[in-house]
């Protein structure tokens, strides 16, 4: 599975230099000198990072082959991307990559399916977007007392919702 960590935005400078808006929790670990990543299309890469700095709040970065204005401009939208199986395991058994859970059917702890992990939004608390068997969405906060156990083995997550829960979606 291919994982967006970043986007490609407009060009800073005229040496080729552009702005990324990184959509990972880890840029230190993706943005790196020498770091050859993927891209989305595919025929705009691969590109490799030739320099990364910080500026004003943004992350710039000089990609090999990119001189000038013009042709960063002619990398702008692209999406940075790399394969989650070159993402190393989780140290914390209770800590899950979004490509983990997305997909996996969801039970309640009684056995009654209420369907499949269509998303996670990353908000004031991680919450589990839940698409019915039956059509509808509804929303789970991913906390122990409500998410009670993941098996990505098994490809299930069973909750504990309380009372009314899963009528939200209806």
């Amino acid at each position: 599975m291919r994982l967006v960590v970043g986007r490609i935005g407009r060009p800073h400078g005229v040496r080729g230099e552009v702005a990324v808006e990184v959509r990972t929790d880890t840029p230190e670990e993706r943005f790196l000198e020498g770091a050859v990543l993927d891209t989305d299309p595919a025929d705009a890469g691969p590109l490799t990072i030739t320099a990364v700095r910080r500026h004003g709040g943004r992350l710039l970065v000089r990609f090999g082959g990119i001189a000038d204005r013009t042709a960063a401009e002619g990398l702008r939208g692209v999406f940075l991307v790399v394969d989650s199986a070159d993402l190393p395991p989780l140290d914390d058994p209770d800590e899950f990559h979004d490509h983990e859970l997305i997909g996996l059917r969801v039970e309640t702890t009684d056995g009654a399916a209420v369907g499949s992990v269509a998303d996670i939004l990353h908000h004031a608390q991680d919450t589990l977007v839940v698409r019915g068997e039956r059509g509808g969405e509804v929303l789970v906060p991913f906390v122990r007392e409500l998410v009670p156990e993941v098996d990505t083995g098994a490809g299930r997550i069973l909750i504990d919702p309380p009372p009314g829960l899963l009528e939200l979606g209806q």
